[in-house]
Order: structure tokens, then sequence, then C-alpha cells
């Protein structure tokens, strides 16, 4: 059920066929009752406390994808109890990683830093490289939000040196998302928060390298790449592409889609007397995106 929730919310973002409704009463009616049984000896039961936790942190993703932020960080922190419960470093790991991204998304960046450094420390207990480089990069990131580069670039060659022993397909099934695409754009993101756009470009290019089946973390790329462009005040491109997330919006249900298309919006906001960037604020309009006033 988890495999499944994940692969929708994937594919069509969290606001899909009332994904945020199925999902909590598969929990409440199944889930709960299954976590309450003490029949269960120590072994299934911490095998059971992993299954939760995964489907648990689905949740809590779901609920940040629609924009309900206090309800995904519920989630997670109960992802994470289950994470510890079952004893499974790893999972614990994913779990502050997860709180790390929702924290900086929602503009907390001393907590995106914290729950970073707690991921990191937690990847490293767990032997895999894959977690100790997303940790590293969403330390970086945090960094890059407190305009701290030192830190920054330094938590950023930590990522690096993790990725360079990844072996693809490594790892359990919950990490398969992780590959190079997935890394490069979480550099994009960094890299763009130090205000280096240039760079940025080239690691959100390398994110649209992705897998099929993560629709969502396509628009979120593409929407990222054109941010990138308005930064270089290159208005052809930037509104090029844009267009083409807006497109891609019509078929994914996130309201995080919506912010980062959004985000575009505000950095074209300087040339909003231009023609292409009037008739991108027009397909904004149309798609339910606001753009500056």
């Amino acid at each position: 059920m988890t495999a499944t929730f994940r692969r929708l919310d994937n594919r069509y973002g969290g606001g899909h066929s009332q994904a945020t409704s199925t999902t909590t009463r598969y929990l409440t009616s199944t889930v709960t009752p299954m976590l309450n049984d003490t029949t269960k000896s120590l072994a299934e039961r911490e095998e059971l406390y992993g299954a939760a936790a995964e489907l648990h942190q689905v949740v809590g993703w779901i609920a940040y994808d629609i924009g309900n932020a206090g309800e995904g960080q519920r989630y997670l922190r109960d992802a994470l109890k289950l994470a510890q419960d079952a004893g499974d470093d790893a999972l614990e790991a994913e779990m502050l990683a997860a709180m790390s991204h929702h924290a900086a998304f929602n503009k907390a960046h001393g907590v995106a830093v914290d729950m970073a450094l707690a991921a990191r420390r937690t990847a490293k207990r767990s032997g895999l490289v894959a977690l100790q480089a997303e940790a590293a990069v969403l330390e970086a990131h945090g960094h890059a939000l407190q305009a701290n580069p030192s830190a920054c670039f330094a938590a950023l060659r930590d990522a690096e040196s993790a990725f360079e022993r990844f072996v693809p397909g490594s790892g359990p099934t919950w990490l398969t998302y992780f590959d190079n695409a997935y890394l490069s754009a979480k550099f994009a993101h960094t890299f763009r928060d130090l205000g280096r756009p240039v760079e940025a470009e080239r690691f959100a290019r390398q994110s649209l390298g992705m897998s099929d089946g993560y629709e969502r973390g396509r628009l979120f790329n593409t929407a990222l790449l054109a941010s990138t462009l308005a930064d270089q005040n290159r208005l052809d491109e930037a509104c090029k592409v844009a267009a083409t997330a807006v497109k891609m919006s019509k078929h994914v249900r996130s309201v995080r889609g919506g912010a980062y298309l959004a985000d575009v919006g505000r950095r074209l906001a300087v040339n909003r007397s231009d023609r292409r960037v009037r008739s991108l604020y027009a397909q904004m309009t149309a798609a339910g995106v606001p753009t500056p006033v």
C-alpha cells in the first residue's frame, strides 16, 4: 500500500483523488490497529514499525505537497519515532532529511540546518552513502539560505565525496528515488540561493535527466531551471521553460509546484512590462498560479 501511495504521489502530486483522506483512512483503519497489537513478537513489531514509518512519511509528504505544513510535520515526527522504535538508522536519517527539506521550503532556515546535521550523524551510522550525500547537500542548502557560503561549500564537498562512492540501485527500495538527477536538483537549489545562477543552471539541466514516474519532480525541476534563467535575465529562455512548467502543472496537483512557478514569476517581475513576461503571466493566471501585482 505504501508503494502504491508513493507512486501516485510522485506521478500526480499530493492533491490527486483525495490522496490525503485515502491514506489517512488506511492509517486509521488498518495500520493503527496493527501497531496496537501486543501479541506480535519483537522482530515482527520492529518490521511493522519500519513499514509504518514509511507510510507515515508518505502521508507527511502528501500533506506537505498540498500546503498543510503542520499536518505534514506531525506525520514526519510520528515517522521518526517509528523508525527509532524499529531500530532502523537509515529510515531515521531519511525522516530527519525530510524534516530538513520541509523546513527549508517553509523558510525555517536554522531548523533546516539542524535537521540536516542530525540526518548526517544518523546517515553515517547507517553506512548508506546515498543518505550521507543527501543529508550533506540539505545542510549545504540550509547554509545557502542563511548566506553562509563557507559552510555551504564545505557541505557540498562532503556531498560530492559521498556520491562518488554511491552505487546506483543499492540500498532499500524506498531510496530508489536517489540518483544523479535528484542530487543535481539539490545542488541547483543551493547555488541559486547562494546567488550563483550560472552554476545553478548547469545542475538544473542535469536534474531533468530523471527517471519516468516522477512527473511532479520534473515539474519542480523545470520551474527550477526557469528560475536560474530568470536570475540571469535571459528572458526568452526563462519564459519558454516556465511556460513548459505551467503546462506540466495542469496534470500535477501540487501546491509546491504552484509555489515554485510563482517564484519564477517573482524573479521576472523586474521585466513585467516585457511582452514575453506578460504572456507568461497570462498563462500562469489561467493555470491558477499567482503573479506579481
